[in-house]
């Protein structure tokens, strides 16, 4: 039996086990994508190849309020399949916060190691601030080695999303990142 202290891996391995054959173990606590499983794919809503692909590296990152600022789609915590019509241009997005760099790392290494479907062109990795104030040190080093795989645009804390309103002024970050997905910033992005 996998003690609670245990590394999640070893407690996934524990489960099936427990579960019996043929069942399968129910998915991890906190909702935590999987990215080194495969997924049975789902046709993201209102989606086309050429819209960017906005993808959740874990909940509550700012995928969703970053697609309706600036158009796309919020596809999931997957990765999306062009050759189903889904949006071959995407980027990733996660949080500032160690647990949110540990899933955007979880995530390009399975991009990296072919663990998604062909074709996708990776425009970059979105960091939406999770707290007002400077990062610790430890948390700017992780973002250093995230930088040096990937191009990282980090979106800094936007009092104004936290109560469902939009800021009196974008940060210049913000336009950045439209420049780099093509759009225009359009809607009143709300925090997800």
């Amino acid at each position: 039996m996998a003690q609670s202290g245990a590394h999640p891996a070893a407690r996934s391995k524990a489960v099936p086990a427990r579960a019996g054959a043929g069942r399968r173990a129910a998915p991890a606590p906190g909702g935590e994508p999987s990215w080194g499983r495969p997924k049975p794919p789902r046709a993201a809503r209102g989606a086309s190849r050429d819209e960017v692909g906005w993808v959740k590296a874990h909940g509550g990152c700012g995928a969703t309020s970053l697609a309706e600022l600036f158009g796309g789609v919020e596809v999931g915590a997957r990765w999306p399949d062009p050759a189903r019509g889904e949006p071959r241009r995407v980027v990733l997005v996660g949080r500032t916060s160690a647990r949110g760099l540990r899933s955007v790392s979880q995530a390009l290494g399975a991009l990296d190691d072919g663990n998604a479907p062909q074709g996708l062109e990776l425009l970059g990795v979105v960091l939406v601030a999770d707290a007002p104030g400077r990062l610790p040190l430890g948390l700017l080093r992780r973002i250093r080695v995230l930088r040096s795989v990937a191009r990282v645009h980090r979106v800094p804390w936007i009092p104004a999303w936290r109560t469902g309103g939009s800021p009196k002024s974008a940060p210049r970050q913000l336009a950045t990142l439209a420049r780099l997905v093509g759009a225009e910033q359009q809607g009143q992005g709300a925090a997800s």
